[in-house]
């Protein structure tokens, strides 16, 4: 049965209804995750919650410890991630309390944020022309449906830096280039849960249009949370939802995303780093 990793971002910092439940701490080669991973029983399936920000949100988008979050999630048997992040919109039919499945990223992060597994002695090139798993998008898809909650099942997500949103030119541009909603955090999680090979994909709550809409200076922070805690509680009943259409050891091609992609002759492989990553690279060395 696949284990199922959620990701909870800006207001999603527990799941209710998960029976069983652990409080794990992980270690990593990479240092701490975010926080300690919930482990527990959720729809009758195994399921791992991590908070991003850790609970009560103390940790910036760019100082969260990607690797270690994702390489947790892996040590602890997940086979796909559902990740949940708040965003802006980008679109005018992209209003707030609706929901987007982008299917694709641009990243304007630009503080060196670690988004690979694959620095020390070892290279690989992993496929990312699809950034999200699809299977598990139409599943998240279907769920929504269900749920009669309003899904956009396809967009361009753009990763900003942050902390601070972005200037009115730069929404603006970000528009001009098709864009669809904008985040700080889901590029690198994205990137390393491919060469991790898990199935990964994002729901993203819009809260509120970015600072580029006519409509702008009308919205006030607690409309921006009133929104968020509304949209939380939807993207928690999906989650339910999905957790309960996942089939058991789904096939699907992100589980051999390394099958070609490692690059380095394996004999020249450090054997720190060959330890270090067992779990991932193993059955290729």
């Amino acid at each position: 049965m696949s284990k199922i990793g959620i990701i909870g971002g800006s207001g999603l910092y527990d799941i209710e209804g998960i029976k069983k439940v652990k409080s794990v701490k992980v270690a990593t080669p990479f240092g701490s995750p975010s926080d300690e991973y919930i482990t527990g029983e959720l729809e009758g399936k195994e399921v791992v919650f991590l908070p991003r920000h850790g609970k009560g949100h103390k940790i910036s988008p760019s100082k969260i410890n990607y690797q270690a979050n994702i390489f947790g999630m892996k040590k602890l048997g997940v086979e796909c991630i559902l990740s949940v992040s708040a965003c802006g919109s980008l679109k005018d039919e992209m209003a707030p309390m609706d929901f987007v499945l982008p299917d694709q990223f641009i990243d304007r992060s630009n503080r060196g944020r670690v988004m690979t597994f694959f620095d020390e002695g070892i290279v690989a090139h992993v496929g990312f022309a699809d950034p999200i798993c699809l299977n598990l998008s139409k599943i998240i898809l279907s769920s929504a449906e269900k749920l009669n909650i309003k899904t956009h099942p396809k967009g361009t997500y753009i990763n900003m830096e942050g902390p601070a949103f972005s200037t009115k030119a730069e929404s603006n541009l970000y528009r001009s280039w098709g864009a669809s909603i904008i985040g700080m955090t889901n590029i690198a999680e994205a990137r390393l849960s491919r060469e991790a090979e898990m199935c990964y994909s994002t729901l993203a709550a819009v809260t509120d249009y970015d600072c580029w809409h006519p409509n702008h200076d009308n919205v006030t922070v607690e409309m921006v949370m009133r929104n968020l805690t509304e949209n939380v509680g939807n993207a928690k009943k999906i989650i339910r939802q999905v957790v309960r259409d996942l089939p058991d050891n789904a096939d699907c091609k992100c589980k051999n995303a390394l099958k070609y992609a490692i690059v380095t002759n394996k004999d020249v492989v450090p054997k720190k780093t060959k330890k270090d990553l067992d779990i991932i690279i193993g059955k290729y060395m």
